[in-house]
Parts: C-alpha cells; structure tokens; sequence
C-alpha cells in the first residue's frame, strides 16, 4: 500500500570535517527520530566510513538509512550519491579515494572522526575530505548509476559548490536523478524561479552539518517502501510514486 515517507536526503556526520563533533552516528538517529522522519541518507564529503554505523544504530527504531556520499567533482560540484546497500557505496568509495589528493589540515578545516554506533571513537581520517576529486561531474554520475544508484545534483539553489553556481547551468545529456534544493527555496520556489527545472525531480533537504538541522529540510515521498527501487520511480513519477511538492 502507497504511504508518505517524510525524508531528509542529505545528513553529515562528525567525518565531514565542516560538521559538528557532536554529530556521532547515534545522535544523528535520535534526532531524526525526534523529527519524525522515516528515512534518511548519510551523505559525508567523500566519504562514507561513518555510514555502516549510522546504518548500525538505526536498527530496530523504524528509521531507514541510505548509504550515501557528496562527491565533489572536478569542476567543483556536489554530487549525491544515494544507494540502499553498502556494497556499491563501498565500490564508489574506493574510486573516489584513489582520485581524491591531498592531507586535511585538521586546524583550518576540522576534525574528520569516524565514531561507531556506541559512540566510540574507531579513526581520524587524514585524507582532505574537504578538496575535490579529479573526476568529472559525468564520470561521477556514470560511476553512480554504474552501481546501481541515484544521483542528485546537491543544494542547486546556492552559490557556492552548486551545479548552477559552478557551470552556470546543467549540461544536456547529464544523466542526473534529481536536482536537490536547500529549504531557503524550497521545492515550490525552485519550480517558480527555474522554469528549466520542469524536467527534473526536486527534492529538499537539510544538508544539516549540526544536530538540530536534522530535519528541517525534507521531501515528502509518496511510495510503498523506503528502497532505492521505489524513490526512483518516485524521481520517474511511475506506478503512482511521486515526490510530493
């Protein structure tokens, strides 16, 4: 039976080196739990240890996690990837890393801390999470729907690291999901101030890098069950699946 999923399809944790400490795999849950939301992606800079512990501490709460990665590309553009297992992510994961250089700087850009589900402190990356990979905006959605995942124009609506405010458009024949809008402009307001956006899935998320942004950006997904199947036919308004703006 089709239902409303309530879903916030961009969430930190403490490996981001811009998110707060505090946003440890199991806080990251109780607040989405305390917000009411039925599913979630982990989507960290390049990164995705931090995933498989959220994925841990959700277990038996109702919660639905998403394996997940913002992927800077080359041309400086965020990219989600977003799967529900974390085989393929695993897979990605190891080709970002072998084309992402250089060392982070843990005074000027953060601490980047890999935290399992009890709260425990397994790593500290040293890769530069913050940088950008050397590969391009297309090899990067090629290598997502390679996988078998969805790809997701990050946060469009803003200036910085955003497909519109790098390119200054979206290219024809990129094979993208679904453009995401940050909750300034929401799903509405993008329809209203980018008529090109017509031939796109919208969705809203928090891109939240501190607790209490958990949730307050989210999409509405009408579908039968919080897999990655279904939110793509949701993205394809097929089988009566559809984001609900």
């Amino acid at each position: 039976m089709m239902r409303e999923f309530r879903c916030d399809f961009h969430v930190h944790t403490c490996l981001s080196p811009c998110a707060d400490l505090d946003m440890y795999p199991r806080a990251v849950v109780s607040m989405a739990l305390a917000r009411r939301l039925d599913l979630i992606a982990v989507c960290d800079h390049n990164a995705s240890e931090n995933v498989r512990y959220v994925v841990k501490a959700a277990e038996g709460t109702g919660l639905t996690v998403f394996p997940g990665m913002e992927i800077t590309s080359s041309e400086e553009v965020h990219v989600l990837a977003l799967f529900d297992k974390l085989e393929p992510l695993s897979a990605l994961q190891e080709l970002v890393y072998r084309h992402l250089p250089g060392v982070n700087d843990e005074d000027r850009f953060g601490c980047q801390a890999v935290v399992n589900e009890h709260d425990e402190v397994e790593a500290l990356s040293e890769r530069l999470l913050i940088g950008a990979t050397t590969l391009p905006l297309q090899q990067i959605v090629d290598e997502i729907h390679r996988r078998g995942g969805l790809g997701v124009a990050a946060h469009v609506d803003r200036e910085s690291f955003g497909i519109l405010g790098q390119l200054g458009f979206i290219p024809e024949g990129l094979p993208l999901d679904a453009i995401e809008v940050t909750r300034r402009t929401g799903i509405a307001g993008a329809r209203r101030a980018h008529p090109e956006f017509a031939r796109f899935a919208l969705i809203e998320s928090s891109d939240s890098h501190c607790i209490a942004d958990i949730g307050r950006g989210i999409t509405r997904v009408l579908m039968q069950e919080a897999t990655l199947a279904e939110l793509k036919l949701a993205f394809e308004r097929k089988d009566g699946r559809r984001i609900l703006e």
